[in-house]
């Protein structure tokens, strides 16, 4: 596993429960932080000596090579944001290891009309070397997070269980946390990457829509941007979490789910919220989004690793969070009855029993706890394949059930279905 930072960390603390794998290697930047989670599982479970730190610079395919060689590692688990997807995609090819990751490659944005067509998407990186892999025998899975991952896994499950016809598969996800700050009024701090967050939320979103696919005579073609924080609509979700508006934002799952799904329409909405949408607008009117260093008395910095850095670190504010986060594929079309359906699949992860049961705040570990049960199923053969896919490449129900079914069998972690 490549980075220690929070849904690294919480990772390696889910994946010592289990006895599925013979040797579990941290490996980050920050060698002293990659030790501080091998300390930690460690800790939980005596005689455990599975887990072993190591330092990488994953900046350059060469080095992730070189690291899978010497450990002689079978998988790779790509923890870290996702500037770093393609070399560490690149070295696993190059040295024969499979590959998994939670972020896929990064998107450029249409120079002409970047709010009306797509230029280099999500993944397009990845995709276009799926043949390669195919020919090597070894398997990328990509997105296989939370979303994307247990979203596309959802979704898979409501085509082949609960839907014969797809109108939308939108991508839902909301929450009702709240951070104190060390004075204990409520302040601001980012659940995940703030990075990641700057990028997904200010680029165009992509959608896609069936009839311009067809109108366009492929896949591709049904692809289209709109600008940032489209179409809001207030979602209603589940576990007391209630009402949150969401607006349109970048993400796989709408670059994963028509590949291998069918749906008239494929959609992600995020409940930002007032405070994130304003701080957001703000970041990009100030250009402190920029990714391009600029000069500050002597010293090179990027406007965006900044703001990164100034903020509070996601993997540690879990004591001062509060409250639930959810993620989920609201379905609607016509049920397996001939009738019409709409269907909410979610899952919700609730801070106080992910910190108390694993020390991790709960947007971390419920990104984590999903590529964690999938490289269980690869290791037992349930899940199988070549070149690159996506998580609803493979069937759903062994992948839920393992998820949900209680702990030692399985990871003890419900999910829901909300008819509406």
């Amino acid at each position: 596993m490549i980075g220690a930072g929070g849904v690294g960390d919480a990772a390696a603390k889910i994946a010592v429960e289990r006895d599925y794998f013979d040797v579990f290697v941290v490996a980050d930047y920050d060698l002293v932080r990659a030790q501080r989670t091998v300390a930690a599982v460690q800790a939980s479970r005596p005689g455990e000596r599975r887990f072993h730190a190591v330092q990488v610079d994953a900046s350059r395919a060469d080095n992730v090579a070189d690291l899978i060689r010497l450990v002689d590692a079978t998988h790779v688990l790509n923890a870290v944001d996702p500037r770093f997807v393609m070399p560490i995609f690149r070295g696993c090819l190059e040295a024969g290891a499979n590959y998994l990751d939670m972020a896929m490659s990064l998107s450029k944005r249409h120079a002409q009309k970047p709010f009306e067509l797509t230029n280099v998407k999500l993944g397009d990186e990845q995709f276009a070397l799926s043949d390669d892999w195919v020919s090597q025998q070894r398997l990328a899975l990509v997105g296989i997070g939370v979303e994307p991952g247990l979203s596309d896994i959802f979704a898979r499950y409501a085509q082949d269980n609960l839907f014969s016809e797809i109108e939308e598969l939108g991508t839902r996800d909301g929450a009702n946390l709240a951070y104190l700050g060390p004075d204990g009024n409520e302040g601001f701090a980012p659940g995940f990457s703030m990075w990641t967050i700057i990028e997904e939320c200010l680029n165009p979103p992509v959608v896609w829509e069936a009839d311009r696919a067809q109108a366009g005579g492929s896949l591709e073609s049904g692809f289209f941007t709109l600008p940032p924080f489209s179409e809001p609509e207030v979602f209603d979700f589940p576990e007391g979490i209630g009402p949150v508006e969401c607006v349109q934002v970048e993400h796989e799952e709408v670059l994963l789910m028509p590949r291998w799904l069918k749906a008239k329409r494929v959609t992600f909405k995020y409940g930002l919220g007032e405070q994130m949408i304003s701080i957001l607008k703000a970041l990009r009117a100030l250009g402190l989004d920029s990714t391009e260093p600029i000069m500050i008395k002597g010293i090179e910095v990027a406007p965006r690793d900044l703001v990164a850095a100034v903020l509070p670190d996601p993997a540690e504010i879990g004591p001062q969070l509060t409250g639930k986060t959810c993620a989920g594929v609201h379905v609607t079309g016509t049920g397996k009855d001939g009738m019409p359906r709409s269907t909410y699949l979610y899952h919700v992860s609730d801070n106080e029993e992910t910190m108390r049961d694993y020390g991790a705040q709960c947007i971390v570990w419920q990104t984590a706890i999903n590529p964690i049960v999938a490289l269980e199923l690869l290791a037992a053969g349930t899940w199988s394949g070549t070149g690159v896919l996506g998580p609803e490449a493979f069937p759903a129900e062994p992948f839920l059930d393992l998820l949900a079914a209680p702990k030692p069998a399985g990871y003890g972690s419900p999910w829901g279905i909300d008819e509406r």
